[in-house]
């Protein structure tokens, strides 16, 4: 492979062969790049992000509230279960969306914990908009790759996923 063909990556194998030859460094093929990728590719979705005035954490909150259909409303349990953070992450979160506008809390019987979160009006149409515009930037960084391409890496990228899942439910 000549140096031109080769990306960081390659040149970091190469150096371990060369110094600990005896190592299987393959899963740093995949691994490492998709490492290296999303590093890369993070600043200029979040920046998408913060033209329409959310953080990535925002954001995600935001998003399965919109995805969830109407009436984009759910339990705080359901969203940080979603999310996979802390039930305190989320409480960080949730007070500035609805300090932002973007998020309610209808009052309800009973505990003050489970006071669902349903995005205001302003909510669903910010966060369409920072969809769109994220997808429209996600489409310009994956220009590189034809359709085919495009279709073989999302599928062994899903096929390692659901491993990955199925060994931490077995490990679980």
């Amino acid at each position: 492979m000549s140096r031109s063909t080769q990306d960081h990556v390659d040149r970091l194998r190469g150096q371990w062969e060369r110094e600990l030859p005896d190592v299987d460094t393959q899963g740093m093929e995949i691994l490492g790049r998709a490492r290296r990728i999303t590093l890369r590719v993070r600043p200029p979705i979040e920046a998408v992000f913060e033209e329409h005035g959310l953080d990535t954490g925002e954001f995600d909150v935001v998003s399965a509230l919109l995805r969830s259909g109407p009436p984009y409303r759910m339990r705080p349990t359901e969203l940080y279960k979603s999310l996979m953070i802390s039930s305190g992450g989320l409480t960080d979160r949730l007070a500035r969306l609805t300090r932002a506008g973007l998020i309610r809390r209808p009052a309800t019987e009973g505990d003050a914990r489970s006071l669902p979160v349903e995005l205001t009006r302003e909510g669903r149409e910010r966060t369409e908009a920072a969809f769109r515009a994220d997808m429209a930037v996600e489409a310009r960084l994956l220009a590189g790759l034809s359709r085919n391409e495009r279709a073989t890496l999302t599928s062994l990228l899903r096929k390692l996923a659901l491993s990955l899942e199925t060994a931490e439910s077995e490990d679980g």
